[in-house]
C-alpha cells in the first residue's frame, strides 16, 4: 500500500506495550470479578451504565452507544443477564415499539457486593504502580484519544473497502 506510514521502532514499542497492557489488565480484572461475584467484565460495565443513570435504565441504543457494542453482541449479553435476573425489560410508555434495559434489585446488590474488590483489583494492578504524575498524564493523554475518537473518520477512511 504506496504511502503507508510504518511505525518507525519506538512507536512500535509503545503501542504493542499499550496494546499488552490493556490486554493482561482486562483478563486479570475479569478473573478477579469472576471469582469474587461471579460477573464477567461485560457484565459489570452493562451494571455501571445502568448505575450511572439515577433511573437504572436506559432505552437499548443508548447502553449500546455507552458501550460501543454491536448491536447483535449487545442483544445476546442482555438476553444472559436477564436469565440471570440482573436486568429486565420494560416497555417504552412514549413507544411502543421501544423498551428499556431495567436494573433491577438483584443486579443492583451484585454490582455493590462486587465493586469493593474490584476497585482494589484496580488499585493493586493500575493505580498503585503509577505516580501521581504519571497518573495525571495518562488521564490527559487517554481524554486526548477519546476526543480524536469522537470526530468523524477522515474522507479516505470513509471510502476504504
Amino acid at each position: 500500500m504506496d504511502g503507508t506510514r510504518w511505525l518507525d521502532a519506538e512507536e512500535q514499542r509503545a503501542w504493542r506495550a499499550y496494546q499488552q497492557m490493556q490486554s493482561r489488565l482486562n483478563a486479570r480484572l475479569g478473573r478477579q470479578l469472576q471469582s469474587d461475584s461471579g460477573l464477567s467484565l461485560a457484565d459489570y460495565e452493562v451494571l455501571v451504565c445502568l448505575t450511572d443513570v439515577a433511573e437504572g435504565r436506559l432505552r437499548p441504543y443508548e447502553l449500546q452507544r455507552r458501550l460501543e457494542w454491536e448491536q447483535s453482541r449487545l442483544s445476546h449479553h442482555i438476553g444472559r443477564m436477564q436469565r440471570r435476573g440482573l436486568v429486565g425489560r420494560e416497555g417504552c410508555p412514549e413507544d411502543a415499539r421501544g423498551s428499556f434495559i431495567v436494573l433491577t434489585p438483584a443486579g443492583r446488590e451484585a454490582i455493590e457486593a462486587a465493586a469493593p474488590g474490584h476497585v482494589e483489583a484496580v488499585r493493586r494492578l493500575f493505580l498503585d504502580v503509577l505516580t501521581r504524575e504519571q497518573l495525571m498524564m495518562l488521564g490527559g493523554m487517554a481524554r486526548q484519544v477519546l476526543q480524536s475518537l469522537q470526530a468523524p473518520p477522515p474522507a479516505a477512511a470513509r471510502n476504504a473497502g
